[in-house]
């Protein structure tokens, strides 16, 4: 008598379910102890009812070996879960010996490279590209600035990543390749250099700063913005971007704080010039 099987194939709707929870709930109850793994968990239920339907043990079994610590960048993270699901539907119908030390010894081996890599990606050099955009759209008061930031991320983000959770699928742990060894650290490598690069231009096109103070001698007239100019073109925006990075970077301040920050210095660097001016 033929033995009845207890599992299923997967489906192109099981898997879109399993991609649109993880985009929309990675971030579900975060702590630290678990990070991004109940967001994961959650997106590995689909896949867990679909194979096996029939079996409610392992089920709960697929469920808790994916509800231990995970975290990664999660666009470019979909492919892991993408990866994960091929690995789950062979290891269900029994093509080749995976247990549950391969698949999560897997998820931990490209967590960290996929999140260099993305991390690098996407607030490194996406991010800055696109706001750059937006912002010289709307130097005028435009609202296509705002507009086309969201549209054009959100329309990258969300194609980049439904692709590449379908490639993982389909590679399976062939994909691995792709992200660990040399190869993967030189792109990284790659990546942060540019994102640095247009962080850069970004900071010098759009970071305005200057003291328009003048020195009125009679004979002699000051500039001081022509000397500092002279000296070193956009020498204070270079030192706002890098003052801005050590409050926030290292000493752990707020954005909302730094701003607040700078309205008051800038009502009283107003302040200070004008006197500067009415006395000199």
């Amino acid at each position: 008598m033929e033995e009845k099987k207890t599992y299923q194939l997967l489906d192109k709707p099981t898997l879109k379910k399993a991609y649109n929870r993880w985009m929309m709930h990675n971030l579900t109850a975060m702590s630290f102890e678990f990070l991004e793994a109940l967001g994961f968990a959650y997106s590995m239920q689909p896949i867990a009812d679909k194979l096996y339907k029939e079996q409610p043990d392992e089920r709960k079994a697929l469920l808790q070996r994916h509800a231990i610590f995970y975290n990664t960048e999660p666009q470019l993270g979909a492919l892991i879960n993408g990866i994960v699901c091929g690995l789950e539907e062979q290891r269900a119908l029994g093509q080749q010996e995976l247990d549950d030390e391969f698949i999560n010894s897997l998820k931990v081996g490209l967590m960290g490279p996929v999140a260099g890599i993305g991390d690098s990606m996407i607030p490194g050099m996406l991010i800055p590209i696109l706001l750059s955009i937006g912002m010289g759209l709307s130097a005028n008061g435009s609202v296509l600035g705002p507009i086309f930031y969201i549209l054009t991320y959100n329309l990258i983000i969300l194609a980049g990543s439904k692709f590449l959770f379908f490639k993982g699928y389909e590679l399976g742990a062939e994909s691995v390749d792709l992200f660990v060894g040399k190869k993967a650290q030189k792109i990284t490598q790659a990546f942060a250099v540019l994102g640095v690069i247009v962080i850069g231009g970004v900071a010098a096109s759009y970071v305005n700063l200057s003291l328009p103070v003048v020195l009125d001698f009679g004979e002699a007239v000051i500039d001081v913005q022509k000397i500092l100019d002279g000296i070193f073109p956009k020498l204070l925006p270079l030192m706002l971007v890098i003052v801005s990075w050590i409050f926030m970077s290292k000493k752990g301040v707020s954005p909302l704080k730094m701003i607040a920050s700078y309205f008051v210095l800038a009502f009283g660097g107003v302040g200070i010039s004008y006197l500067i001016q009415l006395f000199f």
